[in-house]
């Protein structure tokens, strides 16, 4: 059990629900889907033609200029970024920037600039292509804009985890503090790949919903009718201090980082362990690093991304590792699932149930697998939430545990 105690006082976010955290949060709890049809024309040929897109464009929030240096990947994480910064009322506290880190990632990273940049490659050859290309696509960018945009200088690090991403980049931040490396870091995940490649390579391994006629009741997680999940795009941005340095400038705080647990399964690069056995070690080194008891946490954010195997396994995990009492819910039946973002805008949906005492809904649960544990179905449920966990895992066995406990 670590000794210095680490504290969220910044929460930033653009997602399918809403263009900043308050918005996504109402959504949440009114259990809006953020799902709908592409309307683009390349989505015509596809067999999936739903997804979970941004309610506020990047270009409403960052200038025309601005944005042709920028992949949206990257646009959408500064915004979250300068929201939880402003949030933790950072800007003028006279913060040393050497003890400012970034960490920030990313599952897929700028594929749209690439997708983009090759086809103006094909039609019109490489003296057209923008000199922005590489920054733009590389997967450190989104970290890389905002550390420069914020001035850090103990580091920028950017965590490439498939759908672990962001949980991952938060679990850094928290080793970063205790380490001493730095009294505050900007930690989160952003993911925007609604495009027809990775759609069409999603679609062939069969992992998507085609329920395209009906996309808001699409990504139903733990019901017996769910057939994959709904790809999302958007971007979450937590704000971790040292509970002492927060404390000394009269930071509000949402909540403490209690925790983390990190492990692999060695098993297969996209199957989960069909007993969950990875992410049951992940939970429980989680509540080890805590020092919290298992009875504690009675409130889950799962993973639960609607596919047919994934979502019953991390229930055998949970019993495993944390018994039948928590109350569980999956934000994933409305943002849809955010790849690499997903684990940071999980965090904050759980991060504001522990300060709220109120659990928002899975929607579309109509007929709930069997032997399933209590999950908030179809409505809010308020809740005493002295400590709750976020879990988050990726394509290639990455399993990453999170526990957030009331100050």
């Amino acid at each position: 059990m670590a000794t210095t105690d680490v504290v969220v006082t910044g929460l930033g976010a653009t997602t399918p629900l809403g263009g900043d955290v308050a918005s996504t949060w109402e959504a949440m709890l009114a259990g809006r889907s953020g799902v709908g049809p592409l309307t683009q024309e390349w989505a015509a040929q596809l067999p999936v033609r739903i997804a979970a897109q941004l309610t506020v464009d990047p270009s409403e929030k960052i200038d025309r200029v601005k944005m042709r240096r920028l992949d949206r990947s990257e646009a959408i994480a500064l915004i979250a970024a300068h929201e939880a910064w402003a949030d933790a009322g950072l800007a003028d506290s006279g913060l040393d920037a050497e003890r400012l880190a970034v960490s920030v990632g990313t599952g897929i990273g700028g594929a749209q600039t690439l997708l983009a940049q090759d086809d103006i490659l094909e039609a019109s050859g490489p003296r057209r292509v923008s000199p922005h290309t590489v920054p733009m696509l590389m997967p450190n960018g989104p970290a890389a804009w905002v550390g420069l945009e914020l001035g850090a200088k103990a580091g920028v690090h950017s965590v490439a985890s498939a759908c672990a991403t962001g949980a991952e980049a938060i679990s850094l931040g928290l080793d970063l503090i205790r380490a001493g490396r730095a009294d505050v870091v900007v930690a989160g995940g952003t993911e925007a790949v609604v495009h027809q490649l990775p759609i069409a390579g999603f679609a062939s391994m069969r992992a998507m919903s085609t329920r395209n006629d009906e996309p808001e009741k699409a990504s139903r997680p733990w019901d017996k009718g769910r057939d994959g999940f709904v790809l999302g795009e958007g971007a979450g941005v937590v704000v971790l201090e040292r509970a002492d340095h927060a404390a000394a400038r009269g930071a509000r705080i949402y909540a403490r980082l209690a925790g983390a647990g990190i492990t692999s399964d060695g098993y297969d690069i996209v199957q989960p362990h069909p007993e969950g056995l990875g992410a049951t070690r992940a939970i429980a080194k989680a509540l080890a690093d805590a020092g919290v008891s298992r009875t504690d946490v009675t409130h889950v954010n799962a993973h639960a991304t609607s596919t047919p195997v994934g979502d019953m396994a991390e229930i055998a995990s949970l019993r495993a590792a944390v018994g039948d009492h928590p109350v569980l819910t999956s934000t994933k039946s409305m943002t849809g699932h955010l790849l690499g973002a997903a684990g940071a805008i999980e965090s904050i949906a759980t991060i504001l149930s522990v300060r709220d005492s109120v659990i928002p809904p899975t929607i579309n649960l109509d007929d709930p697998e069997d032997g399933l544990l209590d999950v908030a179905a179809h409505k809010p449920r308020q809740h005493d939430i002295p400590a709750a966990l976020n879990n988050s895992f990726g394509f290639g066995g990455h399993n990453v545990a999170l526990i957030f406990t009331r100050v």
